[in-house]
């Protein structure tokens, strides 16, 4: 790829534009060809908003629309447009009830983990400036994981409901603050060092999950896998309420640092220059993952690659801008687990697949892919 076609980063409040250099220091202005092709490229990149939004919406209503008891589609947007909006409309009582009380709230939970994972991931890439990096490099899904195993392991799960998901989300929490403590000396956090404390502490949590394996009966065995595979089976409205403020406020939060994480492409010592705080934007940035991460995973288990592949795609649709890449990873990521989940549940009905195996299943190749083809399908600064 020639350096001209790739996009530099941008700190908050510049303008790819400026950057670019469509306006001369001179107060030139920029040939009538450059600025029709960037008019081009940004109404490009609005109609792929438009589609990933029109896409998460006919996803979620396809889904809602197709199980043991079939509803047709445009009833099942129609069910769905009546509820949420609260119109005075009379539905028929099965269909409605099955469509909003059974598989809407797991499509919903199923699409805030999606575009939790997404976002984080594509967070995580800018950070690392890695391609291969995802959401679980911090240590948080194998904190996550030792969180619940413990939980299940002491009988939690017949006291409350949920206490699995609080301890898995404690144990996320934990495993990101270690890390980032073994990553950060004289209030400098080294990312090398941060990535193999994330390896050390996964495999530690992953080593101590297997020998509690041995001193578990069969029936709870059997729960503890299933949940590492990831499923959102029986998820409720509750569930909802419980995932989404800490999503809506995860994502919010990692897009206001996109022009930091745009900034941070370009170098720490060159985004120092820029007026970045890069230290504090770091811990913030991790925080945000580990916090967003943490309660995804805490209601729906592990699932695995969502935060790998969705960036890169998006990524090529929408470019490294975080600013636009960020909202459009939590829009691709949102459908794509939704439609994972859809998978999961109907493609061996009546025998339901855990959603961590579809999303693995998409994801290996993908990332095996990825590694031999780097260079090629991912654009970096």
């Amino acid at each position: 790829m020639s350096r001209s076609s790739v996009a530099e980063p941008t700190v908050r409040g510049d303008s790819i534009a400026a950057r670019r250099g469509l306006a001369g220091a001179a107060g030139k202005p920029a040939p009538a060809s450059v600025v029709s092709s960037t008019r081009s490229e940004r109404a490009t990149q609005r109609l792929v908003f438009v589609v990933l939004g029109l896409s998460l919406l006919a996803a979620t209503a396809l889904a809602a629309s197709i199980g043991t008891v079939g509803v047709a589609y445009f009833d099942t947007v129609r069910i769905i447009a009546v509820r949420a909006l609260r119109l005075p409309v009379e539905l028929p009582s099965p269909q409605a009830q099955i469509v909003w009380n059974v598989r809407l709230p797991r499509i919903v939970v199923a699409g805030l983990v999606g575009a939790a994972l997404s976002t984080s991931g594509a967070a995580m890439q800018g950070l690392f400036k890695n391609p291969l990096a995802s959401p679980g490099l911090a240590g948080v899904s194998s904190g996550a994981s030792l969180g619940a195993v413990v939980a299940m392991f002491l009988g939690w799960h017949f006291l409350h409901i949920w206490l699995v998901p609080a301890a898995a989300f404690a144990g996320a929490l934990f495993a990101a603050a270690i890390v980032y403590v073994l990553a950060t000396r004289g209030g400098r956090t080294d990312m090398a060092t941060l990535l193999l404390a994330g390896i050390a502490v996964s495999a530690f949590f992953s080593a101590v999950i297997a020998i509690l394996y041995h001193f578990v009966e069969d029936g709870l065995l059997r729960q503890i896998v299933y949940w590492l595979m990831g499923h959102l089976t029986g998820r409720r409205w509750d569930h909802v309420a419980a995932v989404l403020p800490f999503v809506i406020a995860g994502c919010a939060a990692l897009w206001y640092f996109a022009g930091d994480l745009n900034a941070l492409m370009s170098g720490e010592d060159e985004a120092r220059s820029m007026g970045v705080p890069v230290e504090r934007t770091k811990a913030a940035v991790l925080a945000l993952v580990s916090l967003t991460t943490g309660a995804a995973i805490s209601v729906s288990g592990m699932i695995g690659f969502v935060g790998l592949i969705t960036p890169h795609i998006v990524r090529l649709l929408v470019g490294p801008d975080h600013r636009r890449l960020l909202p459009a990873s939590a829009l691709a990521g949102a459908s794509f687990l939704i439609l994972s989940d859809l998978i999961a549940r109907t493609i061996f009905s009546p025998v339901e697949l855990r959603t961590g195996i579809v999303t693995a299943i998409f994801g290996v190749p993908f990332f095996l892919y990825l590694l031999a083809r780097r260079r090629n399908l991912v654009r970096w600064s």
